[in-house]
C-alpha cells in the first residue's frame, strides 16, 4: 500500500451467522498478520419485532440511519466483549467501537470498561461513541429520547473527567460523579482516543470540539464526505485544537468484483484497481482511516449467505488490500 492511501482497518464479525468465536479469532489474527491497523465493532442493543415500530421511530428512520429491518441488525453481539476477546488473540492491531450508543451506559461504567479494555489490550483501544437513533432502545435503556444533543455534550465532558482526573468529581445537569477514585487508569495518555459519530452539522462540529475525531455511518455519501470533514475541522478550530489532527474514520462497505460493475457504481464497489482509486480519493478528501465492515455487506449477512461463504469473501478482501505482505 502506498502513503497516499488512508490507514485500513477491518470490521470484526459481530453480526449474523458468521459471527462465531472461531471466525472472530481467524479474521482478527489474519488482519493483524496482513498489516491492518484496526478491528471494529458496533452496537445494536435491541431489534424491535416486526410491526412494533411506532410513529416515533418512523420519524427518525431515514436513509442516513438505515432501516431496522436490514440484515446487519438481525443478531448483533455486545460491542466491547468481542474486542477484549480479539485483543487476547492479537498483539499489535488496534481495537475499537464504531460506534457504541453512549447514553445507554452511565459514563462511569463506560469509563471503567474502556480503561479496562485499554489495559487488557496493552494500550490499543479506541472508543467510538454515538448518540443512537432507535427510540425503542432508549426506552429499554431507561433514558429520555429528548435533548439528546445536550445530554451527549455533557456525557463527553464527564467521560473525559473520569478518564483523566484522580480523584474525579463532576456535577452537571444530566450526570453527577461524587468525589471518587475510578481505580483503573488507561494505558494511553491522557486517555484512549474518543471518536464521535453523527451526520448533522452540529454533531460534526461537536466531534471536532469534544472528541479526537469523527466516524462516518453507512449512509454517508463518500463522494461528498469532504464537506463533513470540514465541519469537523471547524469544530476543532473553535475549541482551539489543531484541525488537521482530527481522526476521520470511515466505515466502508466494500463490494469487491472480478469484473467492472454496471455503471454508475458507488464508491468502494468494483475491481481492486477501482477500489484503490476510491481509497486514494477518500484520503484526498481528508479521511484518515477506512475500515472494511462486512457486517453491513450482503456478501456476508444476507439471508441466503452461509457462514463459510462470508468467511471466504472476507479472506479475499483482506488479502486483496493487505497493507503489507504476510510473513513467511
Amino acid at each position: 500500500m502506498t502513503n497516499d492511501l488512508p490507514l485500513l482497518g477491518f470490521g470484526l464479525p459481530v453480526s449474523g451467522d458468521w459471527a462465531t468465536p472461531t471466525t472472530m479469532v481467524h479474521l482478527a489474527t489474519m488482519a493483524e498478520r496482513l498489516g491492518y491497523n484496526s478491528l471494529w465493532t458496533f452496537q445494536r442493543m435491541l431489534r424491535p419485532v416486526t410491526g412494533a415500530i411506532d410513529e416515533a421511530f418512523e420519524a427518525v428512520n431515514n436513509p442516513a440511519a438505515g432501516s431496522i429491518e436490514d440484515a446487519p441488525y438481525d443478531s448483533v453481539h455486545d460491542p466491547l466483549l468481542p474486542l477484549a476477546f480479539a485483543a487476547a488473540h492479537t498483539q499489535r492491531i488496534r481495537v475499537g467501537t464504531a460506534t457504541i450508543c453512549a447514553p445507554f451506559i452511565a459514563p462511569a461504567l463506560l469509563a471503567k470498561s474502556i480503561a479496562t479494555l485499554d489495559v487488557l489490550s496493552g494500550g490499543r483501544a479506541t472508543l467510538g461513541v454515538g448518540i443512537g437513533w432507535l427510540p425503542p432502545e432508549y426506552v429499554a435503556a431507561g433514558v429520555p429520547y429528548e435533548r439528546r444533543g445536550e445530554r451527549m455534550e455533557e456525557y463527553l465532558r464527564c467521560l473525559e473527567a473520569l478518564l483523566t482526573q484522580d480523584p474525579v468529581e463532576f456535577a452537571g445537569e444530566f450526570y453527577t460523579v461524587p468525589p471518587s477514585h475510578m481505580g483503573i487508569a488507561p494505558v494511553q495518555r491522557p486517555h484512549p482516543p474518543i471518536l464521535l459519530g453523527g451526520a448533522a452539522p452540529v454533531a460534526l462540529r461537536r466531534a471536532g470540539r469534544l472528541a479526537q475525531g469523527w466516524i462516518s455511518g453507512t449512509g454517508q455519501d463518500l463522494r461528498t464526505i469532504g464537506e463533513k470533514v470540514e465541519h469537523v475541522r471547524a469544530g476543532a478550530s473553535e475549541a482551539g485544537k489543531d484541525p488537521e489532527a482530527v481522526h476521520i474514520l470511515v466505515r466502508g462497505v466494500v463490494d469487491l468484483m472480478a469484473d467492472e460493475p454496471t455503471q454508475p457504481r458507488r464508491p468502494l464497489q468494483g475491481t481492486k484497481e477501482q477500489i484503490l482509486e476510491d481509497l486514494q480519493a477518500l484520503r484526498g478528501r481528508g479521511v484518515s482511516e477506512v475500515f472494511f465492515d462486512l457486517n453491513f455487506s450482503p456478501r456476508a449477512v444476507a439471508k441466503n449467505v452461509i457462514a463459510g461463504e462470508a468467511v471466504e469473501y472476507a479472506e479475499r478482501v483482506l488479502n486483496t488490500f493487505a497493507p503489507t505482505s504476510p510473513a513467511p
